[in-house]
């Protein structure tokens, strides 16, 4: 009976949102100089890492196989130190604004950004819906990255769960997130835990392509993580998989792919302390 109460306890417990799109901020730079990736193909992974519980785990995932040396990584369900410590291991940028507190956890929750690329903007999208009894509001990760010249516009996205919000819902935040992208003339990468898989075919309406379509079940038996882009082409060689086996580091296996950068795409012009896209 004890266990219950708490499990229902649990489920009401309020949320503390964070709904400045500038703040908190947490943000570091760990690529490392000699570093030369190759700007034309970007290597995206998306990893749930469920609650930032196990971040030893996590880094040692996300240095296996297909997931190492990535250019791109979306974390979600992060805090500020799993974040700068993965960041830090894997010799990568980052940025990090959390949404909310988690109302069990009592920490910062939110997704993230890391990148081998320099981020040149950053900001934090708030998104629509306020899910019922906990009263979260989602938000995404938006930064803008300077890839040997050209701009990529990178956001990691946590979608609200199928129990707490209908297909509708969760279009509605990916619509917050498309009229973002919309002001923004770079190529587009969205990457994280939709919640769904359905959502895929939304982002194929609006123009994205979706190499992870085919991955496979990445929670228990749904296949929710997933990447799409949108004036970025698909690696031929090694399109898209997910790491089967993360030896109990979350609960999400992760997914990633191989995006090939198209000629002509946006450039990036850095003026003194400012950015100007064109």
């Amino acid at each position: 009976m004890g266990l219950v109460a708490g499990v229902l306890l649990a489920g009401c417990a309020h949320t503390v949102n964070l709904l400045n799109p500038d703040s908190p901020k947490f943000e570091g730079s760990y690529a490392s100089a000699a570093a030369t990736p190759e700007p034309s193909r970007l290597r995206v992974v998306s990893f749930n890492v469920k609650l930032a519980d196990d971040i030893d785990g996590a880094i040692k995932v996300l240095q296996t196989g297909e997931l190492a040396n990535a250019d791109v990584v979306s974390l979600q369900e992060m805090d500020e130190s799993g974040t700068q410590r993965i960041a830090q291991a894997l010799h990568l940028n980052y940025v990090y604004y959390p949404g909310s507190i988690h109302p069990t956890r009592h920490r910062y929750f939110g997704p993230a950004i890391l990148t081998r690329w320099p981020i040149v903007e950053s900001r934090k999208l708030l998104m629509p819906y306020e899910a019922p009894f906990r009263h979260q509001r989602r938000t995404a990760t938006a930064a803008t990255i300077d890839v040997n010249g050209s701009c990529v516009r990178v956001y990691a996205v946590h979608l609200e769960t199928q129990m707490r919000a209908t297909d509708h819902d969760r279009e509605g935040q990916v619509d917050a997130v498309l009229a973002d992208a919309a002001g923004i003339p770079c190529p587009g990468v969205v990457a994280g835990d939709f919640n769904s898989k359905e959502i895929g075919n939304y982002f194929e309406q609006k123009g994205f392509t979706w190499p992870t379509r085919d991955v496979g079940h990445t929670i228990s038996i749904f296949s929710w993580d997933h990447i799409f882009a949108r004036g970025l082409g698909t690696s031929q060689s090694a399109q898209a998989g997910r790491m089967a086996d993360v030896h109990g580091a979350s609960d999400h296996q992760p997914v990633w792919a191989t995006l090939v950068m198209a000629t002509g795409a946006g450039k990036v012009v850095l003026r003194n302390t400012s950015t100007s896209l064109h």
